[in-house]
């Protein structure tokens, strides 16, 4: 009889043990899809919002077990504000462990051109957890950018495009301070030695890069186009660059710039038509292979360029003014021809 019962209570501990692990380590997503995503946000992270946010992320069919394993393990304090990867099929004991071995999701920022602050900060608030608001806030605060030695027009010449790896929660401070170090790392010796023989700063090679950028698509003809700003530089010319009357207006679907937008903007700093020297900031962010454009460009004597009139995207450049003057009245004639304005 006594054999009996140990038995019984053998098998039915057995039976517990195999419950309980079905219950840890089964399956405990209710949702048909590979995998979704719960965010947990900055200054949610007390007990009681986190199992707020849990119950509204929806990722268990098992909270309450799930909280409870929380408690066991003495999750609550140890659970980080960030993106985290929500896999189907996944068991309690795996959420778990995520949670407590703060096993985030990577957040990749793919930057590519932006052309203003406004857009730079709407595609961060995209990705991250700190919204465009937060992020253009900080942009134009002086006092927010003073560790990073810039100031609100200049902030914007230590970002480059490139691929930067983030927490969610990373904020706007965390975020320009990888692109900081990365900005770093592209000066090198070698371009500072090159910067200063063309007697400019690192922030106004990226200015004047910006420029170029906008300017041309071919990477052929990137150090031409520089040289010429450089020589109206040189000279104490106006720029003229259309691209910064465009910054300028706001308007960057313009294909022509006409005499109206020069006078429309002439208080503007980034007027080139109105005000010699370069802008006061980038009006995008160049490509590393444009900055270096303007680190190598040639000596030559051009004072202008126009594009050529078949419109396959080049320029032909001129050193005087009457030769300037031919090329554009051709290009304009083009332009009437096919009635784009």
């Amino acid at each position: 009889m006594q054999r009996k019962i140990l038995v019984t209570a053998a098998i039915l501990l057995m039976l517990l043990l195999l419950f309980l692990g079905v219950i840890l380590f089964g399956p405990s997503t209710p949702f048909q899809a590979p995998y979704q995503y719960f965010y947990l946000r900055t200054h949610q992270t007390d007990q009681l919002k986190i199992k707020e946010q849990i119950r509204a992320g929806a990722f268990t069919n098992r909270e309450q077990l799930l909280f409870t394993f929380m408690d066991y393990w003495n999750v609550w304090p140890r659970i980080k504000p960030g993106k985290y990867k929500i896999r189907k099929g996944m068991s309690l004991f795996s959420i778990v462990r995520m949670f407590r071995n703060n096993q985030q999701e990577a957040v990749d920022l793919i930057l590519t051109k932006v052309r203003t602050k406004k857009d730079f900060a709407a595609f961060v608030g995209r990705k991250m957890e700190c919204d465009s608001l937060q992020m253009i806030q900080f942009l134009n605060s002086n006092d927010s950018l003073k560790s990073f030695q810039a100031d609100s027009n200049t902030i914007m010449t230590l970002v480059f495009p490139d691929t930067y790896r983030y927490y969610w929660s990373a904020t706007p401070s965390d975020i320009l301070e990888k692109m900081s170090d990365q900005h770093k790392r592209f000066w090198t010796k070698e371009r500072l030695k090159q910067a200063a023989n063309l007697d400019l700063t690192q922030e106004e090679i990226y200015i004047l890069a910006s420029i170029v950028e906008e300017e041309t698509l071919q990477n052929e003809e990137k150090p031409l186009v520089a040289s010429v700003y450089l020589n109206r530089l040189r000279k104490g010319m106006v720029l003229g660059a259309d691209p910064t009357v465009k910054f300028a207006v706001g308007d960057f679907t313009l294909k022509r710039i006409l005499f109206k937008h020069i006078q429309e903007t002439s208080a503007s700093p980034y007027n080139t038509y109105k005000h010699k020297g370069l802008p006061p900031g980038p009006i995008c962010t160049p490509s590393s292979t444009t900055v270096d454009a303007v680190l190598q460009s040639p000596s030559t004597n051009y004072l202008f360029f126009c594009a050529k009139v078949n419109g396959n995207g080049f320029h032909v450049f001129a050193e005087t003014d009457q030769e300037h003057l031919q090329n554009a009245r051709a290009y304009q004639k083009w332009l009437n021809e096919r009635n784009i304005r």
